[in-house]
């Protein structure tokens, strides 16, 4: 029996390469991990084109057997404007960079095939060529991979924008990209954040993950949303475009432990001294300015930032805000560590998750194909101690780059 079952699914596997449809002479597949066949490991993923190939060669049995004759010549103009169509769409180049903040830079790529497809909520995989290095002193560097939120994308001029965070040594380097330098931009990838209709939502943004925040304001407002937005930051210094995150929320609260005061440009909104935790039940409390959303009517919380300030969210949500809230989705876009972010593949990205109920181990997610979280489910501490376990190389790389940079 069980021969027969392997030689069936064997054979349901080679007949199953087309997942979608035949019309017209038209057929839809997938290559990779993305056929549902051959997802959750590589190997399966290399397998898709040992069986796919001879598929799409019966597709085009015409056309090779004509290309095969000796007096065929190719037609050069076709061959010329699909291989310029193909550099237009998926050879990505520096457009601006610009430093927002002493740490935080903002960079923007021409990527027309990566801004078309952006959905809220997706991430990109950003680094630079070998043979296009980054040169600074005559010194060559080449950037790791890096996940990097889309802030914003203009689909029809073509362009993406990226918000990097300058905390370890490839994303230090981002700085000195230049106009016209050629950058490997894999993606959109991750799960686009789910956007309800006519909710009440909170979103709570730490540092960078305002960021990613933009856009899926943007996409609330949009569908009819009502949106508080809580911005938070170490240091007073290190709020960047403010215009954009008003332009999509009801009512902000900003928040800084230090630095100067954080002057709101609208009158609904009030910047309050301490962390997004203290700016939350001083709201809660009525003492940060009219609650145009009060916390009992809110639906939905989305929390974006470090691993440390979404726990504090989960925990506030049990302990001191939980008089002034009423039952609600709670997510976490949640940052572990990864390397492929091709999707449930390398295993990096694996976080461990628990039932809210009884604390015990569930099914673990893989981070870099769904990003975004319950709170209640995602274990912390797992997810801290992922986030330091390449913390020497990290600040070994940081201490050389600065060596590097200092002669």
């Amino acid at each position: 029996m069980k021969k027969i079952h392997l030689e069936i699914e064997k054979e349901d596997i080679s007949q199953a390469f087309f997942t979608s449809y035949h019309q017209d002479g038209k057929h839809i597949s997938f290559f990779g991990d993305g056929h549902p066949y051959y997802a959750g490991s590589v190997v399966k993923a290399m397998a898709s084109a040992k069986n796919g190939y001879k598929k799409i060669a019966e597709l085009f049995e015409d056309d090779i057997r004509k290309a095969e004759q000796k007096e065929y010549v190719p037609p050069q103009c076709e061959l010329d404007e699909f291989f310029l169509q193909l550099d237009h769409q998926f050879k990505p180049k520096v457009v601006s960079v610009e430093k927002l903040t002493p740490t935080i830079t903002e960079i923007i790529v021409h990527a027309p095939a990566a801004a078309k497809h952006f959905q809220p909520g997706e991430f990109y995989r950003m680094q630079n060529y070998e043979t296009d290095p980054i040169i600074i002193d005559g010194k060559s560097f080449t950037m790791e991979a890096l996940a990097m939120t889309g802030a914003w994308t203009d689909p029809e001029r073509g362009l993406l924008s990226i918000i990097v965070l300058e905390i370890g040594a490839s994303s230090r380097l981002v700085q000195y990209l230049k106009p016209g330098q050629s950058l490997v931009v894999m993606g959109p990838t991750g799960s686009p954040t789910e956007i309800p209709f006519g909710e009440q939502v909170l979103l709570a943004g730490g540092g960078l993950g305002n960021a990613v925040l933009f856009s899926i304001s943007k996409a609330l407002k949009k569908n009819g949303n009502s949106v508080i937005y809580f911005a938070g930051y170490k240091n007073g210094e290190d709020v960047f475009k403010m215009e954009d995150i008003e332009a999509s929320t009801d009512k902000i609260v900003w928040c800084s432990d230090t630095g100067k005061d954080i002057i709101p440009n609208r009158p609904q909104d009030i910047h309050i001294r301490g962390n997004i935790i203290e700016a939350m039940l001083a709201y809660a409390e009525g003492r940060a300015g009219e609650q145009i959303i009060p916390l009992h009517a809110i639906n939905r919380i989305i929390a974006i930032g470090s691993d440390g300030m979404m726990k504090a969210v989960k925990d506030a949500r049990k302990s001191v805000l939980k008089p002034y809230l009423k039952d609600h989705i709670a997510i976490g876009s949640i940052n572990s560590p990864m390397q492929c972010m091709m999707k449930e593949i390398c295993a990096q990205c694996l976080q461990k998750h628990v039932d809210p109920e009884t604390g015990k181990e569930i099914t673990p997610v893989f981070s870099c194909f769904n990003q975004d979280q319950e709170l209640d489910r995602v274990d912390f501490a797992h997810l801290k101690s992922r986030l330091r376990q390449n913390s020497i190389l990290e600040k070994l790389g940081n201490s050389w780059l600065s060596y590097l940079l200092s002669y």
